[in-house]
Order: C-alpha cells, then sequence, then structure tokens
C-alpha cells in the first residue's frame, strides 16, 4: 500500500490512451486498486485514474466519501470501473466547476453531460452497468476522460472561466 505522486498537466502519459486491461481478479490489480484509494483519500479528490499515478492503463476509481474539495456534493458509492463505457442519455449538458488532482490549484467551468449510463467491471470480473446524474456523471466523465488522454481544461469552451482557485474564491461565479 503506497500513496503515490500525481502527475500533473505536462506530463506524457497524461496525454496517453491508456491500455486495456486483460486480466480481472488478479492481485497486481487488487494493489493498483488499493495504491490508488489510498492516494485520493492523501490527496482528498473525488476520483482517480490510473494514469494519473504513472500506470497508463484504463482503470478509474471514485466515491467512497465526500471529498473536501466538493462537500456539497452527493455521496457517491465508492467505486472500481475498469475498461469503462460511457453512453450518453439524452443531449442535455450543464457548465459547472472542476478542478483536478492533475491540474492542482486551478478550477474552469467545464460542460457535461448530465445524465449517463455507464459500463465496465470491478477489480474481481463483475460486470458493472449504472446510470448516473449530475455531480455522479461528472465526475464518471471526468475519470474516464484521463483514459483517453484527455483533461478538463481541454473541455473548456470559454477560457476566461479558468483560473486559480484562490482567485476564485468569493467570486460569485463559483461555490
Amino acid at each position: 500500500m503506497a500513496v503515490h505522486t500525481i502527475l500533473k498537466m505536462g506530463n506524457p502519459i497524461l496525454k496517453e490512451i491508456a491500455q486495456p486491461i486483460t486480466q480481472l481478479n488478479h492481485k497486481d490489480l487488487d494493489l493498483l486498486i488499493e495504491d490508488m484509494f489510498e492516494t485520493m483519500t492523501a490527496y482528498n479528490g473525488a476520483g482517480l485514474a490510473a494514469p494519473q499515478i504513472g500506470i497508463s492503463l484504463r482503470v478509474v476509481i471514485f466515491g467512497g466519501e465526500v471529498s473536501s474539495r466538493y462537500p456539497e456534493a452527493d455521496l457517491i458509492t465508492r467505486t472500481v470501473l475498469i475498461n469503462p463505457v460511457i453512453e450518453y442519455l439524452g443531449k442535455n449538458m450543464e457548465d459547472s466547476w472542476e478542478g483536478c488532482l492533475s491540474v492542482p490549484g486551478l478550477r474552469g467551468l467545464v460542460p457535461r453531460y448530465l445524465n449517463i449510463r455507464y459500463h465496465g467491471y470491478d477489480q474481481k470480473g463483475n460486470k458493472i452497468t449504472r446510470e448516473a446524474a449530475g455531480f455522479h456523471a461528472r465526475v464518471v466523465q471526468h475519470e474516464c476522460d484521463h483514459l483517453d488522454g484527455i483533461l478538463y481544461p481541454q473541455r473548456m469552451e470559454d477560457l476566461t472561466h479558468f483560473g486559480f482557485e484562490d482567485e476564485l474564491t468569493g467570486n460569485k461565479y463559483i461555490k
């Protein structure tokens, strides 16, 4: 068990398309996931993707407890999602503020689909299919973007809504 260093925007691993997991229910995968949860908790994250700790594999985790970085957010079930696929349920999108452990100290206004269905596997090989809305859907989309080499600033439509958290605090446009 270990807390890993989070890679920051600019690191070439964060630009890669991560490789699919081919063997589920494996000791090395269990150790990776355990390390990911420890790392996410240590950095107060709402989610984490394996590429953020330098492992270019299609694994994301999220949920488990309310993050101090998103105190108003609903609790999301602790989830391990391997080889995820997202379906967008409708065309409705919403702009909301996002941050990222790989883009420390910054926030941006990012459009995301409001309702999604996601599929994948847990670490034991059990199929997962869930529908999500709101913050839950946003977290899943954000983390899965990491698996395709995309960071949230690349999703932003207006960079005038991008800045340092301490400068945005108290701004009527950010919570």
